[in-house]
């Protein structure tokens, strides 16, 4: 029997690359999207490219005929937002993948001082973090899976090896960072106009980024150790993709070669990472689940470039690996 999935937030860019695979699922039914009202209405209308594809309107949302209906229901919110529909979902025995940063941080007060909300604490505590490469046995039995945020996939799975070996200073990390516009959402605004971004690039958010918080947390989980990290990610002029170049002073000599010994050794038996032995470019994993990385040594710094797509490994994609390991499904399905 397919596995019944409902998305809440359809109208977006995350919801529409979930979509997409959804279509190439071996196992997955879409049977309910939901949005605001002013949003809802064939899905056509939103995403032309769906037209004769997909014959499930936009609705309202509503949490007890999702529930009714679902399986499996996945939160394509703004943060903060996630958090009104995650709690009926879960009390009717609705599986939910939440995409935003509503149940990602697991340190008391961080969320509700990062974000300025406090946290849905009662959910907070049965949430798992959906990084499949760390968590994959805990994600299997979950109920509420935190998929973690674009820049923070790039960034824990380019320097946890690191960071669990202890090889480097968990004080001084530098995390050079830059997103596709489309990581800013499709709801309009001067600073992701065209005329603006278009042939430009520019920093962000220097060190008070939202999700500096979200990658300290985890790489201290990893090392078992606090880590400080400085977070500048930049908009640069292209639809979809990051590309992170993380620098960190090692504790020990270090060599290239051994490096790379390092990073196949984490990451040769996981389906969607690929350690490289050149620096790799976003359009090599374009509207794809892989992460490619490429450590090395240059000055007496470790250098570790690592890209990822925002929407797929980033969002949807990372989501849906999570719905295969929490149906026992092949975890690659509908995703090669």
């Amino acid at each position: 029997m397919p596995i019944r999935v409902g998305i809440i937030g359809a109208s977006g860019y995350a919801a529409a690359d979930l979509m997409r695979l959804l279509l190439g699922h071996p196992a997955a039914d879409i049977v309910a999207l939901a949005d605001l009202p002013e949003k809802c209405g064939p899905v056509a209308n939103l995403f032309p490219k769906f037209a004769g594809r997909i014959d499930v309107a936009i609705t309202p949302a509503d949490p007890e005929a999702l529930a009714r209906d679902c399986d499996v229901v996945f939160l394509a919110l703004p943060h903060t937002a996630s958090m009104t529909y995650a709690g009926p979902l879960l009390e009717a025995g609705t599986r939910v993948i939440d995409f935003s940063a509503d149940y990602r941080l697991k340190t008391p007060g961080l969320y509700e001082q990062v974000y300025a909300v406090p946290p849905d604490e009662a959910n907070l505590r049965h949430a798992v973090y959906g990084l499949p490469e760390l968590y994959r046995e805990a994600i299997r039995p979950a109920r509420l899976i935190a998929n973690p945020g674009c820049y923070p996939t790039s960034a824990i799975l380019g320097l946890a090896p690191l960071v669990r070996e202890g090889l480097v200073a968990p004080s001084d990390i530098i995390i050079d960072a830059k997103s596709g516009v489309s990581g800013a959402g499709r709801t309009p605004n001067l600073g992701t106009h065209y005329p603006e971004c278009n042939e430009s690039l520019k920093a962000y958010k220097v060190g008070t980024h939202r999700h500096q918080s979200e990658i300290a947390e985890q790489l201290g989980l990893v090392g078992r150790t606090d880590v400080a990290v400085l977070f500048v990610p930049h908009l640069a002029p292209m639809d979809r993709g990051i590309e992170s170049t993380m620098y960190a002073k090692p504790l020990q000599s270090l060599t290239p070669a051994g490096l790379a010994d390092l990073y196949h050794a984490a990451y040769d038996d996981e389906p969607f990472v690929v350690v490289r032995d050149e620096p790799p470019a976003t359009k090599d994993i374009a509207a794809t689940n892989y992460v490619h990385l490429y450590p090395t040594v240059v000055g007496g710094r470790v250098v570790v470039s690592a890209v990822v797509d925002n929407l797929t490994k980033g969002a949807a994609g990372q989501a849906l690996q999570n719905m295969n390991l929490m149906a026992a499904l092949d975890e690659t399905a509908g995703l090669r």
